[in-house]
């Protein structure tokens, strides 16, 4: 299945203003404030770390199942930095927060399943450019 999404700027970077969609029901507007000042709206790099998350939490939920350990819930936030390289903005690290709610798996099983999901989801595997994607990983009783 192909997902689709769309976006269209108008105007020149700094006054101009953009708007995307992302499937059918995900759309949001953005602006050089919101992407590189910590202006109010949306970015790209927040529909990049919301993708990010989804993926890890439902790659590591069916590496949980498939070893006889399914979970109640994995919850996963992501954070995309964007940082000047070489005078251009580039994605240079992502940091991945996951907690899981999984009975029967300790702590350790549980961050080897997540370090097989960080390296196997297809949105890890699709940003395997950028340098640095850390992972920390927990469990709740």
């Amino acid at each position: 299945m192909a997902a689709k999404g769309t976006a269209e700027w108008k105007g020149d970077v700094p006054t101009g203003t953009g708007t995307f969609t992302a499937g059918d029901s995900i759309s949001g507007g953005y602006t050089f404030k919101s992407r590189f000042e910590d202006g109010p709206g949306s970015n790209p790099e927040q529909l990049i770390a919301a993708a990010h998350a989804a993926c890890f939490s439902m790659a590591l939920s069916n590496i949980l199942a498939q070893a006889g350990n399914p979970p109640e819930s994995i919850q996963t936030g992501a954070t995309v930095t964007l940082r000047p390289v070489d005078g251009a903005p580039t994605i240079t690290k992502i940091d991945l927060v996951t907690v899981g709610r999984v009975p029967g798996i300790d702590e350790a099983a549980f961050v080897e399943h997540a370090l097989a999901a960080k390296v196997g989801c297809p949105v890890s595997r699709a940003l395997a450019g950028v340098p640095e994607i850390t992972l920390v990983a927990s469990l709740v009783p």
